[in-house]
């Protein structure tokens, strides 16, 4: 993902709260299918052949601001080098205003080529006409679902039409601070991978004064919670899109378990929504679950003796939540044919090259590119693609984003005790299955 190392705003993206202000917006996209307006597929092949046409200049916007940005710029370079009739001009963007100004730029014909969005946001921009379908690329290609990650190809799926091609998985993981490990006497080279083995090792930090997991009510509800809730057998927001998870039991199980961490001394009363970054970086606390992304900062820090697995199985059934970046092409009311082309071009080749991507703690969606040998060699996100088979998305329904910004209240409420679990929650999904039956209206 993309924004400040460690930062609150960056989990709360990834619990469904980005686009929160981009799905918010009343502007029309520019166009409607079978409308004026909407752009057709250009002809070639999808960028399987590169680009031979005359020199161009290529708008690419993404939000990757944090770690991740300097890598997708070193990936950018080496294209053009290798490429020089193609320019690359990026424009970096902190995810929320991303999601904001790209539906304003794209409705006044000054939208870029090529974008990046996360997959619970394409739903919404293909359903506003923000970006266009690449059914072209993937046909020319040949590219199938056994090409990619499964639930990263589906991702890059709205109403029968493809959006957007998966260039990674970032699904939330374990990590363990090794020197608090071996402080309270457990093995820093075994993490745990259950319950009672997670327990364990917090009853043991516990007794050498410990506090050895810092669950915190302000940013419980993003991947942490939600990936209990699917360990417990439920879901955010149901399949079809017709009602949220956020009340049913698996949901009060999660936040129910979270809480009792609190209730019983293994974190902090009243944690910061960060406080399971710094208590891991400082050598306070033994876990933090977290995603890919942070396989960076924490490789900053030298003193810092760690290491990552997948998420413990908690609630019975090995699921994690993820996130998927995918390559967008936006809308264009003036299409130039060759700037068509080379962007998707660039497309194609940014996804087989998606092996350099790797160093930013994305686990690549193409197959092809983990089964390199070069993959094997990254130890800690190799850790993180062992969950490939486990993941889970919300479901690919326009507005979805804002539906989700309804669980981390929730959440808060329950684990800071303003009301009960299952009352807070209730409430929450009873925001949600509003807010879902609204955007049916608004969408269509």
């Amino acid at each position: 993902m993309s924004g400040p190392s460690g930062s609150i705003s960056r989990r709360g993206l990834l619990g469904g709260a980005i686009g929160a202000a981009a799905l918010g917006l009343t502007a029309c996209g520019p166009g409607s299918a079978g409308r004026p307006g909407q752009q057709a597929p250009p002809s070639g092949d999808g960028g399987a052949s590169g680009y031979d046409g005359p020199p161009v200049t290529l708008a690419y916007w993404n939000g990757l601001t944090g770690g991740d940005g300097p890598i997708m710029r070193k990936l950018t370079d080496t294209f053009t080098k290798e490429n020089p009739n193609i320019k690359i001009t990026t424009t970096t963007i902190e995810w929320a205003e991303y999601y904001q100004k790209l539906p304003a730029a794209v409705s006044t014909g000054k939208g870029p080529d090529v974008g990046i969005m996360h997959a619970d946001t394409l739903a919404t921009n293909a359903a506003r006409q923000v970006i266009q379908p690449l059914d072209d690329v993937a046909t020319a290609l040949n590219l199938t679902e056994a090409d990619f990650i499964p639930l990263a190809w589906q991702g890059g799926m709205y109403n029968g039409q493809r959006y957007g091609i998966p260039l990674d998985v970032h699904p939330a993981g374990l990590y363990y601070n090794k020197t608090v490990l071996e402080k309270v006497g457990a093995d820093p080279e075994k993490p745990p991978t259950n319950e009672d083995e997670f327990m364990a090792i917090l009853d043991q930090c516990k007794s050498k004064g410990v506090q050895g997991f810092w669950v915190s009510a302000l940013s419980a509800g993003g991947l942490l919670s939600q990936s209990l809730v699917y360990q417990f057998g439920g879901n955010m927001v149901a399949d079809d899109g017709s009602a949220v998870g956020f009340g049913d039991e698996p949901a009060v199980q999660a936040i129910s378990w979270l809480k009792s961490l609190i209730d019983n001394g293994y974190s902090p009363k009243n944690s910061a929504g960060d406080g399971d970054q710094v208590s891991l970086n400082n050598d306070k606390g033994a876990f933090m679950i977290n995603g890919p992304w942070m396989t960076t900062p924490l490789s900053e820090n030298k003193k810092l003796k760690w290491g990552c697995a997948p998420i413990p199985v908690i609630g019975g059934q090995q699921f994690t939540w993820s996130g998927s970046h995918q390559f967008v092409l936006p809308r264009q009311q003036k299409a130039d044919e060759n700037k068509t082309k080379a962007a998707r071009f660039f497309v194609n080749w940014i996804s087989q090259q998606s092996i350099a991507w790797a160093g930013a703690g994305m686990v690549p969606a193409r197959n092809s590119v983990r089964e390199l040998p070069e993959f094997a060699k990254l130890t800690n996100v190799n850790e993180f693609a062992k969950q490939v088979d486990y993941l889970r998305f919300v479901p690919p329904v326009p507005g979805i984003s804002d539906v989700m910004e309804e669980w981390g209240p929730g959440v808060s409420n329950a684990m800071l005790g303003r009301k009960p679990i299952p009352d807070a929650l209730a409430e929450a999904a009873n925001k949600g299955n509003k807010l879902l039956e609204s955007n049916k209206k608004k969408y269509g």
